[in-house]
């Protein structure tokens, strides 16, 4: 059991896996942070396990948005997609508790 932290910087208007879960693994997300790194408003959509978790979520300039009230559990080739409406403007950590299948 180890728990581990997921990054990207500069998230833009691709969307961005920040992270899929392995084959062998279970994993509970346990916190999500949103930081706007540009200096103004962004409209961010967070995707866990193919569905919105939020969606068009705004970050004031210079702020930072965590979007997990809770955990949430994750499943193998699950992933967490992070879209913003501004090229280059988000940076994310997710962090999660994982082990391995027993």
């Amino acid at each position: 059991m180890a728990f581990n932290n997921y990054t990207s910087s500069a998230i833009g208007t691709s969307p961005v896996t920040v992270h899929t879960v392995a084959t062998g693994q279970e994993t509970i997300v346990i916190g999500l942070n949103l930081a706007n790194i540009t200096g103004i408003q962004i409209y961010v959509d967070v995707q866990l396990a193919g569905v919105y978790l939020i969606k068009g979520a705004a970050i004031p300039a210079g702020s930072a948005l965590s979007a997990l009230d809770g955990k949430i559990v994750l499943e193998v080739t699950d992933t967490c997609i992070i879209t913003s409406n501004t090229a280059a403007s988000c940076d994310v950590i997710l962090s999660v508790l994982e082990q391995g299948e027993s």
